[in-house]
């Protein structure tokens, strides 16, 4: 029997997902169902279930400040949303599940398969603890989608990112390259670092690996290439490079 907690601040919406999990989920046990998130704290942190669902979009505290309260989450999370894309992203890269409202039943049983999996293999706490990473950007990995996967990399590895028709090409300082079909900026908004900065409309770069300037306006990268550095975007970069 696997015990769950539901919360979710819109009654209609939770008495919703209750009766879909009764209907669907015969070995769950709803130990439950709060609308009041502070409740829900207090009953999670007594008594922890297997599978949480959590809402996102809640007043006062979101499900993310919910889940950053509680010390040790070691606990399989499905993220019910209608939030924004980032979070969505940041939940996809910590492999938590999610489903978005309205709920679909396809993607219910989805996502409850994917747990199921996952309480197995006892990887909630670290999935949590990297989702919540990403969200306050102390991640210093980020994964990339290619077309045979994903790719974790270092932040710190990359050298350059140049954006071409919707695809991204990353290239890193040990020389390898990865194209991924996320844009130029959906990667500027999942790194949030400082150390990068958009020479170019196509072209980011690591400013640690900037290694000179060209008069006909390009930079010198530690790998030998060259990037191009636009004249609205030259007095940023020198005073940028001056700070760091």
């Amino acid at each position: 029997m696997i015990k769950c907690i539901l919360v979710d601040d819109e009654r209609k919406a939770l008495k919703m997902l209750q009766k879909k999990i009764k209907d669907l989920f015969p070995d769950f046990e709803i130990i439950g169902a709060y609308e009041n998130p502070l409740e829900a704290l207090e009953a999670v942190k007594q008594t922890p279930p297997d599978l949480l669902f959590l809402d996102i979009a809640m007043p006062n505290m979101s499900g993310f400040d919910f889940l950053s309260k509680i010390e040790n989450p070691g606990f399989e999370i499905i993220f019910v949303t209608a939030y924004n894309q980032y979070a969505i992203e940041a939940i996809k890269h910590a492999a938590i599940g999610y489903i978005v409202k309205p709920i679909d039943k396809d993607e219910l049983m989805q996502a409850v398969g994917k747990a199921k999996e996952n309480i197995k293999l006892k990887v909630a706490y670290k999935n949590n603890r990297y989702l919540l990473d990403l969200l306050n950007n102390n991640s210093k990995t980020i994964s990339i989608p290619t077309q045979n996967g994903f790719v974790f990399v270092q932040q710190d590895g990359i050298v350059r990112m140049e954006g071409t028709e919707g695809y991204t090409k990353i290239v890193c300082k040990d020389g390898k390259a990865f194209l991924s079909s996320y844009s130029l900026g959906k990667f500027l908004d999942i790194l949030k670092n400082p150390k990068f900065f958009q020479a170019h409309r196509s072209h980011v770069i690591n400013i640690s690996y900037v290694t000179g300037f060209l008069n006909e306006g390009y930079l010198d990268m530690i790998n030998g290439e060259k990037v191009p550095l636009s004249k609205i975007k030259r007095k940023d970069f020198f005073e940028l490079m001056e700070k760091h």
